[in-house]
């Protein structure tokens, strides 16, 4: 995947739209991908203000390292992002996601870099 003269938030938007249906990753994730290790917080205000975008971003999907839905408090009501995830058949209690292992998707692994 190629990112000449996007921005950051546009290069975080095209990786969370590759995320598949019942499957998350989190912000350094995302950040060590785009070889900006250092730079998770960035990628969870880029999850912020995808609602802004003229298409749909699965911002749902996007998770602390631990899965914990800290980004929650962004979406349309305090359980949207619980409702989305479980929609697709991930379990979450207490803000967190049950087995977050197993559902976990590394863009590193999972995308060619070269």
């Amino acid at each position: 995947m190629t990112f000449d003269k996007l921005s950051f938030f546009e290069q975080v938007y095209q990786v969370v739209e590759l995320i598949p249906e019942g499957r998350v990753t989190s912000y350094g994730a995302i950040a060590r991908y785009l070889g900006t290790g250092r730079s998770s917080r960035m990628v969870g205000w880029a999850m912020n203000a995808s609602h802004t975008c003229d298409r749909y971003i699965p911002a749902h999907r996007v998770v602390n390292r631990n899965g914990l839905l800290t980004g929650k408090h962004c979406f349309g009501s305090p359980t949207a992002m619980e409702e989305l995830l479980r929609a697709e058949g991930i379990e979450v209690v207490d803000d967190k996601i049950v087995g977050f292992g197993r559902y976990f998707w590394d863009p590193s692994v999972e995308l060619d870099i070269s």
